[in-house]
């Protein structure tokens, strides 16, 4: 027998749960850069390797990433929270901020990160209300940097809440 599930309170319960925080980037149908604040963000196969994260459907943001053919995984380090803020706001130019440089198939690579997954997109499908995008490991970047962490609406840096 199905219980009704609260959206509101799966969200909160869900957020109980310690994430890494990504910027995931690609390049739109004219080449433009385009990103956003994901923590939905996981690994998913040594053999292919390869890794997935979803993007809500009503994303402003789906038409570039389900037109890319790559697309590229920044896993934060703990002083880019700034950077975190701004690819999840509104703002117009988000790449104003942050030393990029293109990376496989154009999609934007941020320096300074803990580590730097691109991909090639492999699959993608509607899931609920997001659609899962899977992609297949073509590089791999890593720092000994601590990672910026999320969990109960909150950043964290290794345990302080800021």
């Amino acid at each position: 027998m199905d219980i009704p599930i609260d959206p509101k309170t799966l969200r909160h319960t869900l957020g109980r749960y310690a994430t890494g925080v990504t910027i995931v980037t690609c390049r739109d149908a004219h080449g433009e850069p385009v990103g956003l604040t994901c923590n939905s963000f996981g690994s998913l196969s040594l053999d292919p390797p390869l890794v997935l994260w979803s993007l809500r459907s009503a994303s402003p943001s789906m038409p570039a990433f389900l037109a890319a053919g790559h697309f590229a995984v920044n896993v934060l380090a703990d002083a880019q929270v700034e950077l975190s803020r701004r690819f999840a706001s509104p703002v117009a130019d988000k790449f104003a901020e942050g030393q990029w440089a293109d990376g496989a198939g154009g999609a934007p690579v941020l320096a300074g990160c803990a580590a730097v997954i691109e991909c090639a997109r492999f699959d993608a499908r509607p899931v609920g209300d997001h659609w899962l995008f899977v992609g297949r490991v073509l590089s791999l970047q890593e720092a000994p940097l601590a990672p910026l962490v999320f969990q109960a609406g909150h950043y964290h840096l290794l345990g302080e809440i800021i």
